[in-house]
């Protein structure tokens, strides 16, 4: 069998350098072309009539006016009357016409009659809930009861919150499709490209195998694009219906953050129990969250510290009128981390006791203790935990307050299945191909790391082409699972392609194909590199032919390529004003392991980023719903706030590169790192401030309001 294995880290040429990505210069001159870029002379422009209702019953529909408009190609009926919308922003009809202009003029000239329902957009109070809040079974372990009446507990009880966060990607969701009569042409934003044709055909009962799609960039989905959606199977019958010309859609900004999906709030009462050492002995919780119509959320487990001896935990899902739930960035673990954590510092502060070393006393009980522990010791040195760490509350005296705050993180990312072709032509030239996608964490740059690591080539010397569902297919980027597959069938496939080369040339040589290997751009004997050829004329060798090999990764099977399983440690430094309530960022420290890194520079490019999109939860991001009218009240990019680059502070990411995580191969590495940033923060303001801000986003009102609380 093959020696599919990572080469030692000493031998390693390409892999585990800091190399920038590949795809740099076509992004930021511009070049790069996404979707939403997309035009020719004959494009049309769809567009889509939302419901500005969050619960209502269509009485009736007229499309006669939108159709009569000089310019529209075609109009469709989404919903129908009797039909029961269920959310502000549901689809109710589309059109499609020669200009963005015309298509939102026709729009405004469908006439809907609608009858209005009651609904429920707010979850935070349970109480007025009702029959809307699901409760799951009560889960008990132990005795809570006895624990935190034991007479040398200390115990602490809170009440802590985080909303719901719409998507809001740089790039709204949509597509370009064209109906030709020989198959249909797609040009998504997506994070599917080989899976989202057949979802698109599953939808309009339509050959799988006649629906090509094309992606080359897309400009953020963090886990919200998947699926061809409503508005991908409208914008193809548009197309139809407007004799076969391709029709763009892509969201409104507002369209974007009503249904582009969310992630779920998550409100907590938690009550922890500890002896007076640290020792936690008890934990008590009642959560509950929403996601929209069909609830969502999940109860804070407690995050990480799961044996915990005694534990009461119960948890409701609320259905709200509203767009619905989509994974995003770690899905469900940034709230069990922030009601976790958040708690677990209230516990700290009680006990006057430091919680990293509260953090270290109760690691016994999680998984990967010895790595949690070698964290904390580098994130405290890393952010001077010991020099600017002190009790809550007890720091500066003037009106600015300075405070630290931790963290922890854990998640799989264990690679998903793919397959992967290496092609070595006669010429030299070497190209990879593979139906996955890069949605912006540098997998370009990561599979032709590998490639060339396992020919023995500069990165340049390979061209790689991908984004499209006509190549061997690979699994959506979702889970942090892309690395990890694509670089084990990257791997297998350049190996079963270089050990045909060996093959050919090791007979002009004069020796056994097992002797050989390539480095350096030559073919070479391993124990005497002087008897040596260049690869150029070694792929010479090939004649007419050229070698094409596959390469697959199961991720039920990784071989040793890839693994899962990863922690982090997160701190937070922050300054607050609390005269203004504004809350700075002054430093963000990330330490996370992650088994084998390909290219650390991409790698601490997605921490940075994770950060950045923690910061802005942490901060001021939050979707704001008005209970009277059922409406989202800041459906823009001017009050549903993201932070700029003065409120970032400055990040540092660590790697926590060993031995023994880089023997466990490639790990995925997006959502750990953007877990616990909200809590890190919110429960450094907690610090500095010395009163707990009990909902998030740490908005000068909230700020404001704790610190009255606490005057009061």
């Amino acid at each position: 069998m093959p020696d599919y294995s990572w080469p030692p880290m000493n031998d390693r040429r390409v892999i585990g350098k800091r190399i920038s990505r590949l795809d740099g210069g076509a992004k930021s001159s511009g070049r790069a072309k996404y979707a939403s870029d997309f035009y020719r002379k004959d494009l049309l422009f769809g567009m889509l009539l939302t419901s500005p209702h969050a619960h209502a019953k269509i009485v009736s529909i007229n499309l006669d006016d939108a159709k009569s408009l000089k310019g529209v190609t075609a109009v469709r009926a989404i919903a129908a009357p009797g039909d029961e919308i269920q959310w502000e922003g549901a689809e109710i009809a589309a059109v499609a016409a020669t200009s963005e202009e015309i298509a939102r003029d026709a729009i405004r000239n469908i006439k809907v009659e609608y009858q209005v329902l009651p609904h429920l957009v707010k979850e935070e109070d349970l109480s007025k809930a009702g029959p809307r809040a699901k409760a799951a079974g009560e889960q008990v372990t132990g005795d809570p009861d006895k624990a935190f009446q034991d007479a040398d507990a200390v115990v602490v009880e809170g009440f802590y919150g985080i909303p719901v966060l719409t998507h809001c990607c740089l790039e709204s969701h949509g597509n370009v499709v064209e109906w030709r009569q020989d198959g249909l042409n797609l040009w998504p934003s997506t994070q599917n490209v080989s899976g989202i044709g057949g979802d698109l055909a599953t939808s309009l009962k339509y050959p799988a195998g006649k629906i090509k799609v094309e992606m080359d960039y897309i400009g953020g989905g963090f886990g919200s694009k998947f699926a061809a959606d409503r508005w991908g199977v409208e914008t193809a019958y548009l197309s139809q219906m407007s004799g076969g010309r391709p029709v763009k859609l892509m969201l409104e900004r507002r369209d974007e953050l009503m249904i582009g999906g969310n992630r779920p709030s998550g409100f907590a009462k938690i009550k922890v129990a500890a002896k007076k050492d640290g020792t936690i002995t008890a934990w008590q919780s009642e959560s509950w969250a929403t996601g929209g119509i069909g609830g969502g959320g999940s109860p804070p487990l407690p995050y990480v510290f799961t044996e915990i001896p005694n534990k009461r935990m119960s948890h409701s899902a609320v259905a709200t009128n509203t767009g619905g739930v989509r994974a995003w960035r770690a899905p469900n673990h940034p709230q069990a981390s922030y009601l976790t954590c958040s708690a677990l510092e209230d516990l700290a502060a009680k006990l006057k006791m430091d919680p990293v070393d509260l953090f270290m006393k109760n690691l016994e009980v999680t998984a990967r203790a010895d790595t949690y522990r070698a964290q904390l010791v580098k994130a405290s040195e890393l952010i001077e935990w010991k020099k600017n760490w002190h009790q809550r509350g007890e720091g500066d005296p003037g009106p600015v307050k300075r405070g630290l705050g931790l963290a922890i993180n854990t998640w799989g990312g264990g690679g998903h299945t793919s397959q992967c072709r290496t092609i070595i032509n006669p010429d030299g030239s070497v190209q990879i191909e593979i139906g996955s996608q890069d949605v912006g964490s540098g997998t370009r740059t990561v599979i032709t790391q590998v490639a060339a690591e396992t020919l023995g080539l500069p990165v340049g010397s390979v061209q790689l082409v991908m984004g499209n569902n006509s190549l061997p297919p690979s699994g959506p980027s979702g889970g942090s699972t892309t690395v990890g597959g694509v670089s084990s069938s990257t791997r297998k496939s350049s190996v079963n392609a270089l050990n045909k080369l060996l093959e050919t040339v090791a007979p002009v040589m004069g020796v056994q194909p097992e002797q050989l290997k390539a480095v350096d751009g030559r073919i070479q004997m391993k124990d005497n590199p002087s008897k040596s050829m260049t690869w150029q004329a070694a792929c010479a060798k090939l004649g007419t032919n050229k070698i094409s090999e596959m390469g697959a990764n199961d991720q039920r099977k990784p071989e040793g390529l890839n693994s899962s399983g990863v922690g982090g440690i997160q701190m937070a430094d922050v300054s607050v004003d609390t005269e203004t309530g504004i809350v700075k960022m002054n430093r963000f420290v990330a330490v996370q392991d992650v088994g084998l890194v390909v290219n650390p520079k991409l790698a601490d490019s997605q921490i940075h980023g994770a950060v950045i999109m923690g910061i802005c939860g942490a901060l001021m991001e939050e979707r704001v719903m008005d209970a009277y009218t059922g409406r989202m009240l800041n459906p823009d990019m001017e009050f549903y706030k993201l932070a700029g680059i003065g409120d970032i502070g400055e990040i540092i990411s660590h790697l926590d590169i060993t031995p023994e995580h880089d023997k466990r191969g490639v790990i995925g590495l997006g959502e750990p790192p953007a877990i616990g940033v909200v809590a890190a923060i919110a429960n450094a303001v907690a610090n500095a401030i010395g009163v707990r801000v009990p909902r998030v986003p740490l908005t000068p009102m909230h700020v404001l309001a704790a610190l009255e609380g606490r005057n009061a």
